[in-house]
C-alpha cells in the first residue's frame, strides 16, 4: 500500500482549485494509510490462541505438564503477536464495524482540525480517505447540508470506495471531486472570490 506520489497529490491540488472557481464550497482533502494502529487486536488475538491451542492439544494429547504447558503458551503468545502485527495479517483480524468505527472517528477529527466548521458560509466540505480500511467518507457543513441531502454522496463514496480497494486512489479523488462538483455548482454556484482553506490533499503521517 502507497500514498498518493507529488505529482498525484498536485493532480489532486488541480481539481480542488477547479471546482472552487465556481463554487462557494471550500474543499479539503484528507489521505491516510490507516486510521488506527490497532495495537491491542494482535495481543487479543494472541492470547486467545495461546491459551486455547495448547491446552487443547494437551487436553486431547496428554502432551505437557504444567510448567512445560505454561512455557507453550508464553512461547504461542509471543510468535503470534509478532507474526499478527503483519499489516497484511493485521487488518484481516480486525472486524469491519471496528475499522469503519475507526476511520469515521478519525473523518470527524479532521473536519474540525481542517478549520472546515470555520467557513464564512459554512460551506466546508470534507473528503476523507483511509487506504487501510477502505473507506471513504465524504462531511459538509451546514451551509452544504442545507441545499444538499446526504443521500447524494452515496453513490459518489460507493464509487470511490471500489477505486480505493482496486488501488485506484488517485483516479478515485479525481472522478469524486469531479462528481462532488457538478452538483456544487447547480445546487451552490460561486457568488464572490475566496479562498479560506488550503487545497492541497492533506496526507496524515
Amino acid at each position: 500500500m502507497t500514498l498518493l506520489s507529488k505529482s498525484d497529490q498536485e493532480a489532486v491540488s488541480g481539481a480542488i482549485k477547479a471546482v472552487e472557481r465556481e463554487t462557494n464550497a471550500e474543499l479539503v482533502t484528507v489521505l491516510t494509510a490507516q486510521s488506527d494502529n490497532y495495537s491491542y487486536i494482535p495481543l487479543l488475538w494472541a492470547g486467545i490462541l495461546a491459551l486455547l491451542l495448547p491446552g487443547i492439544g494437551n487436553y486431547f494429547g496428554n502432551w505437557f505438564g504444567a510448567d512445560m504447558l505454561m512455557l507453550v503458551q508464553w512461547v504461542t503468545f509471543i510468535v503470534l503477536s509478532l507474526l499478527f502485527r503483519m499489516p497484511a495479517i493485521n487488518t484481516r483480524l480486525i472486524p469491519r464495524q471496528v475499522r469503519y468505527w475507526r476511520a469515521s472517528n478519525l473523518a470527524r477529527r479532521q473536519f474540525l482540525e481542517q478549520n472546515l466548521h470555520h467557513t464564512g458560509s459554512a460551506t466546508g466540505m470534507l473528503i476523507f480517505v483511509s487506504e487501510a480500511e477502505r473507506y471513504v467518507e465524504i462531511l459538509v457543513d451546514q451551509g452544504i447540508a442545507d441545499v444538499l441531502d446526504n443521500s447524494v454522496w452515496e453513490a459518489i463514496v460507493a464509487d470511490f470506495t471500489a477505486k480505493v480497494r482496486q488501488g485506484q486512489t488517485r483516479q478515485g479523488f479525481l472522478d469524486c471531486i469531479a462528481a462532488c462538483g457538478t452538483l456544487l455548482k447547480e445546487h451552490l454556484p460561486a457568488t464572490h472570490e475566496r479562498n479560506e482553506l488550503p487545497d492541497h490533499l492533506v496526507v496524515l503521517p
